[in-house]
């Protein structure tokens, strides 16, 4: 395999044995791409892998052809470190070693705006018998538990920004902009999807769903936990100190606040306790 430099000979070659890598990502019960499944072993599921608790890397790259590849490796550090690095803005070559590819898929599940340069645009490689279908990402004109799941992961990315537009009531102060059921003051679950997603969250205490339907990572604010979860129809993005945002498969890119009230604390404080944590 080779690193993105130098990549000019290889795609010269048209060597499609080579990977120039454009980027990576964490495949393990506490973080993993949601676009693929609710938890950790559909993730894994979804790539054809057995979910074994260490966990994987998967290196998003384009081959000497520029076709798309997603190629899983068991060096999970490696890859650690490559995203840690990258985060700090510094450059980091990863190149894993043959010996750690578990296997090579075609495709990308998540778009992907990079390329590598000197080579044909992305696209996806030629078929050869008995090979999967290519991984594609979901369409962002359609709405389904994919698109669900990366919704909510970007209200957790941009937490500060919707936390922002919601007073302690559970209502937007800057307009309408979830159904008017979502709006009562006080109410920790004021609609009937959001009423169903807390009961199942509450039914996780007493029987755990699989790994990695509940997820903890910190925000970077001394003691503050992130919150995600997922369940068939819903995403909840919460603070374990603060409200919670709901995103439902039925109510297509609304994002349903919900106010800290009541029930909502114990409920958070619970669900951080089981919560998976990135080592």
């Amino acid at each position: 395999m080779a690193g993105t430099d130098p990549i000019a000979e290889a795609a010269a070659e048209g060597d499609a044995d080579a990977l120039f890598v454009l980027t990576a990502a964490l495949l393990t019960p506490a973080r993993f791409p949601s676009v693929l499944g609710d938890d950790y072993p559909a993730a894994c599921a979804a790539l054809g892998l057995q979910p074994y608790a260490d966990g994987y890397g998967l290196v998003f790259g384009q081959d000497g052809l520029g076709a798309r590849w997603t190629v899983v490796i068991d060096d999970v550090s490696l890859v650690a470190v490559a995203i840690s690095s990258w985060d700090c803005g510094m450059a980091y070559d990863l190149s894993p070693d043959e010996e750690s590819v578990v296997s090579g898929l075609p495709g990308w599940p998540l778009d992907l705006m990079s390329r590598a340069p000197g080579v044909p645009a992305p696209h996806d490689p030629e078929p050869e018998e008995g090979d999967p279908a290519p991984l594609v990402p979901p369409s962002g004109d359609e709405w389904g538990p994919a698109q669900r799941r990366l919704g909510a992961d970007e209200v957790a990315l941009q937490w500060a920004a919707w936390r922002a537009r919601v007073g302690d009531d559970g209502t937007y102060t800057d307009g309408p902009a979830a159904p008017d059921a979502t709006a009562a003051p006080a109410v920790d679950d004021p609609y009937d999807g959001v009423r169903k997603a807390l009961d199942e969250l509450r039914g996780y205490l007493d029987d755990p769903p699989p790994v990695g339907r509940v997820r903890s990572a910190s925000d970077g604010e001394a003691g503050a936990r992130m919150l995600r979860a997922d369940g068939p129809g819903w995403s909840l993005v919460a603070k374990a100190d603060d409200m919670a945002f709901v995103l439902l498969d039925e109510l297509p890119r609304e994002v349903l606040p919900v106010a800290r009230g009541a029930r909502l604390p114990a409920l958070l404080e619970a669900l951080d306790a089981m919560a998976v944590r990135p080592s």
